[in-house]
């Protein structure tokens, strides 16, 4: 079976390949592929930049001067060890994962790439693909190391310049 490969396309024109699971975590990944054909994450920014750990996207677009939240979508079972689903996949710097809130079924559009080694998150959040390449790798670490401001809202690690997606598009 053929996995199915995404594209983050950034504003700046950087580009992310990310090759997914469905083997792994079918569920995330067709609800990702889904919010993808739906255009779903055109506009959305990085919301949650924390290096040496992750990046975050998925829930929130900059209009002007504010901070809006993208439309509410259904949640999905969380697709990890803890919630009685076999995910082996590790979070390594490349792989992406479904966030969640501390109930397990929470996960719906936002997800995270990791940028270091994240043991603790293992068994613990619906891992469903990894980063292709190094050009794409290395996109996600300069992501990492971008200078973040508290804009409230819970919103205390969000970078700034703003760093938003274009589009993300199937590959294949």
């Amino acid at each position: 079976m053929e996995k199915p490969i995404v594209k983050i396309i950034m504003e700046n024109s950087k580009e992310i390949l990310i090759e997914l699971y469905p083997e792994v975590a079918p569920i995330s990944v067709d609800n990702f592929l889904k919010l993808v054909d739906e255009k779903y994450y055109d506009g959305v920014c990085f919301h949650r930049v924390i290096e040496d750990f992750m990046i975050q996207t998925g829930g929130y677009f900059v209009k002007g001067n504010s901070i809006d939240t993208t439309k509410k979508t259904p949640s999905i079972k969380g697709e990890f060890n803890s919630n009685g689903v076999r995910n082996d996949l590790h979070h390594i710097p490349g792989v992406i994962s479904m966030a969640r809130t501390s109930d397990k079924n929470s996960a719906s559009s936002q997800f995270f790439i990791c940028s270091a080694k994240c043991p603790h998150l293992d068994g613990e959040y619906a891992a469903f693909g990894k980063v292709l390449d190094e050009a794409s790798l290395d996109v996600v670490m300069d992501i990492s190391r971008s200078n973040t401001i508290n804009v409230g809202g819970g919103l205390t690690d969000f970078p700034y310049p703003v760093i938003s997606i274009k589009t993300i598009e199937r590959v294949k």
